[in-house]
């Protein structure tokens, strides 16, 4: 998947049809009928699938897959609001800057308590990426065991994905979690098993997992500091979870700042270095390699 190229127009034509107006100043758009799905999407349920693909094109060669994580636990309900409504925002910053990336949306919950903690879009390039995320189902649930299943991007990056970048080119993915509480120790087999139709024999070690999926992705983590979610109450356990893994790829933001956040992280990846001639972007927004 991947095809296809973003434009402001084709995503002022879609906020339009879902009943949304687009701010052509901010490209942000307001939070009318935002995650309005009852239940998971069967297109987003990895039950219903193999595998998602980001592959290489004429149009896009040098792919840049990035799988978007939201937690969609109750806790984290403007994150996710912010993070649909500013979507123009971070796609055409990044798309001003480099080429070919190529986004994945998850939504991510508790394995262990919820009934749907893992969804997965196709990897996108244009409008459709919108689609993905207003498809996503915030369940709003979580548990009281204090953390959500985050590395559940990893697994399914790290097992569900082939990407032509990784394969072919010798270069990452790039996986971003977003969140309000700690890094889960592990993945429960049985639970997951469930959730993907896997079949998983242990369960699966929070560690182990990011050095075999760090190998295919660079991995972020964005904890959201707002007044509305959890962050507070555990900050001290979520950078004691997730800095000695991720160290200088764990990050802190606020809502207001989420789109440069997340902008950020994916040209801190692919070493895009402004007005720079070390830098890895050439001046048409092709990465050199």
């Amino acid at each position: 998947m991947g095809y296809g190229s973003w434009n402001t127009t084709a995503y002022c034509n879609y906020s339009s049809s879902v009943g949304r107006t687009l701010d052509f100043d901010t490209g942000r758009v307001d939070n009318v009928n935002t995650f309005v799905s009852k239940k998971i999407n069967e297109g987003l349920d990895p039950r219903n699938f193999d595998i998602r693909e980001c592959v290489n094109s004429d149009e896009h060669p040098n792919t840049i897959p990035v799988i978007l994580a939201l937690d969609v636990t109750g806790s984290m309900g403007r994150a996710c609001e912010e993070t649909a409504q500013a979507l123009g925002v971070i796609v055409n910053g990044l798309f001003d800057k480099i080429k070919d990336v190529e986004f994945c949306i998850m939504g991510i919950g508790d394995i262990e308590c919820d009934s749907a903690p893992i969804q997965m879009s196709q990897f996108e390039s244009d409008v459709r990426i919108a689609k993905s995320i207003d498809d996503i189902y915030r369940e709003g649930g979580g548990g009281g065991n204090g953390y959500e299943s985050y590395s559940a991007a990893w697994y399914m990056g790290l097992k569900r994905t082939k990407l032509d970048c990784y394969d072919k080119q010798n270069r990452k993915g790039i996986i971003i979690t977003m969140g309000d509480e700690p890094l889960n120790p592990f993945l429960d087999k049985r639970n997951l098993n469930a959730f993907i139709n896997g079949s998983e024999e242990t369960e699966i070690d929070t560690n182990e997992l990011y050095q075999a999926a760090s190998e295919k992705f660079d991995i972020y983590h964005i904890a959201i500091n707002d007044s509305h979610s959890s962050y507070n109450f555990y900050k001290s356990r979520i950078e004691k979870s997730f800095k000695p893994l991720l160290k200088e790829r764990y990050r802190v933001s606020t809502i207001n700042d989420l789109a440069q956040t997340i902008e950020q992280c994916i040209l801190d990846s692919v070493g895009y270095i402004e007005e720079s001639s070390s830098t890895q972007v050439n001046e048409n927004g092709e990465i050199t390699w």
